[in-house]
């Protein structure tokens, strides 16, 4: 058993971007032959699934393929949005629609293949062309976020499906809830509107696990309840918050027991011994070593393979590539829903016991985030929500009748590596040009807009966020020189991609940034100093890094992106969901990023899974035990 520091869970990762998302699908006629040459010129596009939906875009003159453009938007950001560089480039040189996978990213590869294949046939004049419109999400309502539940005619229900348990979502929550209940001796049914689920996170959070407990790590609850309370600005139902206190540490130790019958060791974050912060940190994570773990088949071993396995011995079936439409209820109970499977067929699903829905938040969902918390999309440069956060699962439930939080937020970090004429805001998230970069959130010196420091660099992710947001323009000038240059390779990446401004003096990169000199060149003299005299008068910071004197220098626009939203539905510590008035919702359940109650305004570090874990267990355990 081992542990690891909370730096070291730190990843890396640069995400690729996307275009603009799809919201229909239509063909029109074939495209005359190509009178001479392999094609017809023009542009041509198609879509295909992935995780989410992909868009390829082709350009073509009568023999080549001249441009390719990928929205990949609704894939995973660190997987496939990371390979869409790759598959673009592999594309290009190749001519052809055969290309190599992108290791990690089969699913996502597999998914441009096809829909460049189709491209290519349509420039043929092979198949008739696929008309793909540019516009809102495909889930939005032309007018308010929340609309009505859409008239299924009885008519157009293909198939009937009855189980003990449905579980609708099987991202984190989901799978831990379909595990429970298959635990339970319940027939469990999994659906999830991609073509696969989204996967478990890598890190978990939980207080007294076993592996806390070989590593004498203590942390009282009631510090913890505390914290979280303040964190969350008194926005929490504390039930909720002693609930996960008191059953965290034994989901830990079930996942460590699932992970060890695929040979793959669960580490404790134990902390750093010398944090130099003036933050507390609570040293609740968990993470798998997944280095060097494959299937049978040499595929790269993960926490969703791991429980979707476990859970198919259990009895469990999963329907992917299914998305529910709305819930249904008979006599006040939820009964089921409709779903439409990926052919565009709708099908019933009858749960004789309950129905957990899982689908996540509505970080994805443009219209949602206007309505609910218009102030983040004003400051954020990326978003780097699950591609499944699309708020569909809590438009159902509240459809149904649920009662949602009143207080909104989003966790925001500040990673998001802006390129130097960007502005902060949606447009700019959509657009998906900026990068993944985790060491924003480093305590490297940051400068805003006037070219002056603005906070100690040494504090929390929501801490120097909020303060960084606060600046004129929303965002910082991250600042280094070419000797952290040269030790860092994310640094050295971004250089070569075209993201920094660079200055052989202060004055010079001050002028490359838009800052004033004389201002910039006192911030950076004034730094060095604090380096020298470990003493930092004008923020309080008590530990620092090198001085910053080696030319050239580099600066990095720095803003916050999106990571999941906060607030969703009302549940009790039994996972039930309560409607307007308090009272449960017979037969519904929920779990994960969709419900609220938990982290109100803000996020305690480290905690982001921990209640998907939890409340995944109990809400499968709860709908298999539930009578009607």
């Amino acid at each position: 058993m081992s542990n690891l520091s909370r730096r070291s869970f730190l990843r890396t990762g640069l995400a690729g971007g996307a275009t603009l998302a799809v919201s229909t699908v239509s063909t029109a006629a074939l495209a005359a032959k190509p009178a001479k040459g392999l094609y017809i010129p023009g542009t041509y596009s198609a879509k295909a699934a992935g995780i989410g939906d992909i868009v390829v875009t082709m350009t073509f003159d009568e023999n080549r393929i001249t441009d390719v453009v990928l929205n990949v938007a609704h894939e995973t950001p660190s997987i496939g949005q990371a390979a869409a560089e790759r598959l673009k480039s592999s594309l290009m040189a190749a001519q052809s629609a055969q290309i190599d996978v992108v290791s990690g990213a089969s699913i996502t590869s597999n998914a441009v293949m096809k829909a460049a294949g189709k491209c290519i046939a349509q420039a043929k004049g092979e198949i008739p062309v696929e008309v793909v419109s540019n516009g809102a999400d495909a889930d939005a309502d032309s007018g308010d976020w929340l609309g009505k539940a859409p008239e299924i005619a009885e008519k157009s229900i293909t198939a009937t499906y009855t189980t003990d348990v449905l579980v609708v979502g099987c991202g984190t929550g989901g799978l831990f809830a379909v595990c429970a209940a298959a635990e339970e001796g319940a027939k469990v049914i999994g659906i999830d509107r991609f073509s696969t689920g989204t996967g478990v996170r890598g890190d978990v959070g939980g207080l007294d696990s076993r592996y806390q407990k070989a590593w004498g790590t203590k942390i009282d609850k009631f510090d913890f309840v505390t914290m979280m309370t303040q964190y969350a600005a008194g926005h929490i139902n504390q039930d909720l918050v002693k609930v996960f206190c008191e059953q965290s540490g034994a989901v830990v130790d079930w996942y460590g027991d699932r992970l060890a019958e695929r040979g793959v060791e669960l580490w404790h974050e134990s902390g750093d011994k010398d944090d130099h912060t003036r933050y507390e940190h609570f040293a609740i994570g968990h993470s798998p070593r997944w280095a060097g773990k494959t299937t049978e088949d040499g595929k790269k071993l993960n926490g969703n393979i791991v429980l979707v396995d476990y859970a198919k011995k259990l009895g469990a079936r999963f329907d992917y590539n299914t998305r529910m439409v709305k819930l249904e209820k008979q006599a006040g109970r939820v009964t089921g829903c409709i779903a439409e499977t990926g052919d565009g067929k709708f099908v019933r699903y009858i749960a004789k016991k309950g129905v957990v829905v899982a689908t996540g938040g509505y970080a994805q969902n443009y219209q949602m985030l206007e309505a609910l918390q218009p102030w983040n999309l004003r400051v954020i440069g990326r978003n780097g929500g699950l591609p499944g956060a699309r708020g569909d699962g809590i438009r159902a439930c509240l459809w149904a009748g649920a009662a949602m939080d009143e207080t909104h937020s989003t966790m925001l970090f500040d990673r998001c590596a802006l390129r130097i004429d960007q502005p902060t805001g949606a447009e700019t998230a959509k657009k998906g040009d900026s990068g993944f970069f985790w060491i924003g959130s480093q305590p490297w010196l940051k400068v805003n807009a006037d070219g002056k420091r603005f906070i100690d660099e040494v504090g929390t992710r929501d801490v120097v966020s909020a303060a960084e947001i606060a600046q004129p323009g929303s965002y910082s000038w991250l600042v280094v020189d070419q000797a952290m240059a040269d030790a860092s390779s994310v640094i050295q990446g971004y250089i070569k991609k075209g993201y920094t401004a660079e200055g052989a003096t202060y004055e010079e990169l001050a002028k490359a940034i838009g800052v004033d000199e004389a201002t910039f060149a006192e911030t950076m003299n004034n730094w060095n100093q604090c380096v020298a005299d470990k003493a930092d008068a004008e923020f309080g910071r008590t530990s620092f890094a090198n001085p910053l004197d080696t030319a050239p220098y580099y600066a990095i626009k720095v803003t916050a992106g999106v990571h999941h939203t906060m607030g969703g539905l009302t549940i009790n510590t039994n996972t039930e969901v309560l409607d307007t008035n308090g009272n449960v919702i017979p037969g519904l359940f929920a779990a994960g990023e969709i419900t609220g109650g938990v982290h109100g305004a803000n996020r305690l570090g480290g905690n982001a899974v921990a209640d998907f874990t939890v409340f995944g267990r109990i809400a499968g355990q709860a709908a298999s035990d539930y009578a009607a």
